[in-house]
């Protein structure tokens, strides 16, 4: 359904999920902005510089959501499910986004035009809430090893860092983060988390 929330704190503006008509131009103009700062740091995510297409392919992949003002796109963000480990083998790395219990959220971005005024977090609800909905008892995301500033931000918000990776053409090593929704953070000795171990080992042997 296309439910709007109002911003508390910025009145003027709605979060709501993505919709058909929405520019995925726009949505990607929005990206380069918000991550340019990334860049500049000599991070390379994928959305400093990616095409309007593999923003079609991310938000195509789960729920996204958008923060609208004044008829403009100031902010995005996309929650999904676990991968799929023989579709994208490169979350083998990580059985956290195997896990059929964990849902995961990526593409954050709020303008730089519109930062500090705590978008980020309205959205990161969203994506907190939709996890809830369809059962999911944490949700995951990552982030690079040398931004502290986003580390300390997703800490604020209740996210432990839980594991490392190193995705293929990063120039940096990426964190793991996981908040529980309900009860205790899930752990790496749980059976969930060997299962997920064992359909990434498994997808990795077909592959080869």
């Amino acid at each position: 359904g296309r439910e709007v929330r109002r911003v508390p704190h910025v009145m003027s503006a709605t979060v709501r999920p993505l919709v058909p008509s929405d520019s995925l131009e726009a949505l990607t103009a929005l990206l380069h902005r918000a991550y340019a700062r990334l860049g500049a740091m000599g991070l390379n995510y994928t959305a400093v510089d990616q095409s309007i297409e593999t923003t079609r392919a991310r938000f195509a992949s789960g729920q996204g959501f958008v923060i609208e003002d004044g008829g403009a796109l100031v902010g995005c963000v996309v929650v999904a499910g676990p991968f799929d480990e023989a579709k994208n083998p490169g979350t083998r790395r990580s059985p956290w986004y195997l896990r059929r219990d964990v849902a995961h959220l990526h593409q954050l971005a709020v303008d730089p035009a519109r930062q500090g005024q705590r978008l980020g977090d309205p959205l990161v609800a969203a994506c907190e809430a939709w996890a809830r909905e369809h059962g999911f008892r944490a949700i995951a995301l990552d982030t690079a090893e040398p931004a502290h500033h986003l580390r300390a931000r997703y800490a604020r918000m209740g996210y432990a860092e839980v594991d490392h990776a190193q995705w293929d053409g990063k120039r940096y090593r990426s964190l793991i983060l996981v908040k529980p929704l309900d009860g205790p953070v899930p752990t790496t000795s749980d059976a969930e988390h060997r299962c997920a171990l064992v359909r990434a080992l498994w997808a990795h042997v077909q592959a080869r």
